[in-house]
């Protein structure tokens, strides 16, 4: 047998695809932000050659990799200059048609995420295939903890994600697995990110409203006028990382649900 032989590593994404490595990924891109902190927080920054406009923590990282657009759209010619050995995204927040050109490529680790369990898997498998399992474990002991109780009932309540028109995070969504951990029953029972009018908004006559702060970016402006429709709610903005960000981020969720009001 040739010395030349390669070995070839064979991990499976959460799209139950098959990827296929000759060596430990040594230039990565990572299109997903929450991903992003992840691999630094796994120890792993020097890794990193290509991140998306949106991978803003830890701070100052854009500025310390090359930027090769956003969640959606790509610039190709500066993935193929950064040369990568793996990229590492997701089904939601990524562009399917763009995700689909990259694996013709490239190996395309995919995530797939709807729930906590779905997470603490996506972290175990980042660590197993670049080899920081010991680092990827410490985070999901400490999230088994976090997340062992979710906090005591507040209500029933609705997650607006946009204002125009209104969106709003349904079931089969992370951010409706974090609403529960956080204490809230989701008054919204369509699936995804459904559009709402303000009268459907109204007749859901949730306790609370949360406003996200991103995608779009609620600010306390938008409080007033919300209130105005829903008088009886309380209308608060929430941190929109903590209830849709599933890597690292979610260290940070049970100190931020224990001070909500």
């Amino acid at each position: 047998m040739s010395d030349r032989l390669k070995v070839t590593m064979q991990f499976t994404d959460q799209l139950n695809r098959r990827i296929s490595l000759s060596s430990s990924p040594q230039r990565i891109i990572s299109l997903v932000p929450s991903q992003t902190e992840l691999l630094v927080d796994l120890g792993l920054e020097e890794k990193i050659v290509g991140v998306t406009k949106f991978c803003v923590h830890p701070h100052g990282l854009t500025k310390r990799k090359t930027i090769v657009g956003g969640t959606k759209n790509y610039r190709m010619e500066v993935i193929e200059s950064l040369k990568p050995d793996l990229i590492i995204g997701n089904k939601e927040e990524n562009e399917q048609v763009g995700i689909e050109k990259l694996m013709e490529k490239y190996p395309v680790w995919m995530s797939d995420i709807y729930t906590l369990k779905d997470s603490l898997g996506m972290i175990l498998s980042l660590g197993d295939m670049l080899e920081v399992r010991e680092k990827a474990e410490a985070i999901i002991r400490q999230l088994g903890i976090d997340f062992a109780q979710p906090s005591p009932m507040r209500g029933r309540a609705v997650y607006l994600i946009w204002k125009d028109p209104i969106m709003v995070a349904g079931v089969d969504t992370f951010i409706n697995e974090m609403l529960g951990f956080a204490g809230f029953e989701n008054a919204v029972v369509a699936r995804r990110y459904p559009e709402l009018t303000e009268e459907e908004l109204c007749n859901l006559n949730p306790e609370y409203l949360l406003l996200s702060s991103e995608p779009y970016p609620f600010k306390e402006n938008h409080i007033k006028s919300f209130q105005s429709l829903l008088p009886k709610a309380k209308v608060n903005l929430v941190d929109g990382e903590i209830f849709s960000w599933y890597g690292s981020r979610l260290l940070h969720a049970k100190a931020y649900f224990d001070t909500m009001r």
